[in-house]
């Protein structure tokens, strides 16, 4: 049989150790998490500042949503009746022709608009030295092969507006201006007259405005529980 005296010290040496080396697992365990925290927290930051950026960059700009277009101007329904009288109607009036403009955008056919506007901007020219770099915009924007913002035109207007684009006059996106006009009028403009954001300006509404409804409440036993029956009606 071992000495017991020599067994002992042995037990509280391996204790010894064991006991540091959990202080130092202990320890280690501790930091671990927070340094792992550190990254986390910034990460949050850095996540919560990109959809602060994304909420403040697509604001006003991709208006997907249908009810945006009654946070453009303070409509009211007579002026809003008046829009569907004619497109022309609808154009001339700079509160019809930013909900239209809009609703363009959820149908991902902004760029009718977008070069309508810019051949009007191009009219107001008054000088023939602002014609040629307008023209060369206008032209690299909407109409030749694979522009970004390339109008559905027949291959004659844009065949004659190219040849064109050289010496450019006042006169040389009429014919393409008025392409895209009638397609917008035949087309868009009655889808918008139908759209239910239209309709509701005209109704005086605001799609944005919660319904409040109120919720039907079931009696059940524990509503009963501590009413005492009065027995006088019997």
């Amino acid at each position: 049989m071992e000495n017991p005296v020599l067994l002992f010290p042995q037990l509280n040496i391996s204790a010894s150790k064991d006991k540091s080396y959990y202080k130092v697992m202990k320890s280690t365990v501790k930091e671990e998490p927070h340094k792992a925290s550190k990254p986390g927290a910034k990460q949050k930051r850095n996540r919560l500042s990109l959809l602060l950026q994304k909420s403040e960059f697509h604001e006003g700009d991709h208006l997907g949503k249908p009810g945006n277009l009654t946070k453009a101007a303070s409509v009211s329904p007579e002026e809003a009746v008046k829009w569907g009288e004619s497109f022309d109607k609808l154009l001339s009036e700079k509160a019809g022709l930013d909900a239209f403009t809009k609703f363009l955008k959820t149908e991902f056919s902004e760029e009718n608009i977008e070069f309508w506007i810019a051949c009007e901007d191009y009219k107001k020219s008054k000088t023939a030295h602002e014609l040629l770099p307008k023209a060369k915009t206008i032209y690299e924007t909407f109409i030749q092969k694979d522009a970004p913002k390339e109008v559905n035109l027949d291959f004659q207007t844009k065949e004659v507006t190219s040849q064109n684009i050289e010496q450019p006059i006042i006169t040389t996106f009429d014919a393409a201006q008025n392409t895209v006009y009638r397609l917008m009028e035949q087309d868009s403009y009655p889808r918008f007259l139908r759209s239910d954001p239209y309709l509701n300006l005209v109704k005086g509404r605001n799609p944005n405005r919660p319904t409040l409804r109120r919720r039907s409440r079931s009696f059940t036993v524990n509503d009963f529980q501590g009413v005492r029956p009065d027995f006088t009606v019997w």
